[in-house]
């Protein structure tokens, strides 16, 4: 059998080299979507990135969470407005949240971050949907599997009802041996203990994993086994965005009648 390329399989700007135009697009679309929609600012720790943009959708529903992706080390809250475009049009208010990056912080703080963030919200009286994309995507799954009042006793039981995942990263250790890590400084151990594959499943809400038709086969292997290992007990399902790769597997986010759009609607309306 040959060995996997895990630097080949997981370096995604070098698998789209047409990523920079994306990315800059991200920028362009979010800033004009801020500058039409200005977002409430709220904070949920006292560091700077401890941020969270609210885009209120007009409705008292729940919220959806949208945490940004860039390998926990780069990006934030402000390339990623646009992303609430689809769902606001819908009347769901959509909620942005920026965190601390590696190196200068673990993957196992930023996963506290989350905590952090989606309990302040909760708090806030809205059950939550929580998508993401790529490490936010890992950290979606993260927030559908934490023991919620051993976090916070005073939270509801299951304040997160459902995980939208794009494009996520459920099972960490094939990435130690990758140029990726020397950021985020990950051992085999630390690996396994940030990975939601080897946590107890969730016992409620669902799970769905997308990813990008054109995506590489190790992401495509990501999604397919958290479904298979968390569908023996809660509802989750595989899909695929068409003839996307990792960088626009989120633009239907900003389009109120694509799949997206309409399943996040579905879950958070359920």
């Amino acid at each position: 059998m040959t060995a996997i390329d895990y630097e080949a399989e997981y370096n995604n700007r070098a698998r789209v080299p047409e990523h920079p135009a994306v990315m800059a697009g991200w920028v362009r679309d979010a800033a004009a979507y801020r500058e039409a929609h200005p977002p409430r600012l709220l904070r949920y720790g006292p560091g700077e990135r401890n941020r969270i943009d609210l885009f209120p959708g007009g409705s008292d529903g729940p919220f959806v969470v949208f945490i940004h992706g860039g390998y926990w080390q780069a990006l934030d809250s402000s390339s990623f407005s646009h992303c609430a475009r689809g769902l606001n049009a819908h009347g769901i208010s959509v909620a942005v949240p920026t965190y601390d990056l590696c190196p200068a912080v673990s993957v196992a703080d930023i996963i506290t971050q989350m905590r952090m963030a989606c309990r302040d919200l909760a708090k806030l009286g809205h059950p939550l949907v929580v998508s993401g994309h790529s490490a936010g995507g890992h950290l979606a799954a993260c927030m559908l599997a934490t023991d919620w009042p051993a976090f916070d006793a005073s939270l509801p039981k299951h304040p997160v009802r459902a995980a939208y995942a794009i494009s996520g990263l459920f099972d960490l250790p094939p990435l130690v041996g990758t140029s990726i890590n020397k950021a985020l400084g990950l051992d085999a151990a630390s690996a396994k203990a940030a990975s939601p594959l080897f946590w107890t499943p969730p016992s409620h809400g669902s799970l769905d994993a997308v990813v990008g038709g054109n995506e590489s086969a190790e992401y495509l292997r990501q999604s397919k086994t958290i479904v298979e290992a968390w569908g023996r007990g809660i509802a989750a399902r595989f899909g695929t965005v068409s003839d996307a790769n990792h960088f626009t597997a989120i633009a239907p986010l900003a389009d109120p009648d694509s799949p997206t759009a309409l399943r996040l609607k579905e879950l958070a309306r359920g």
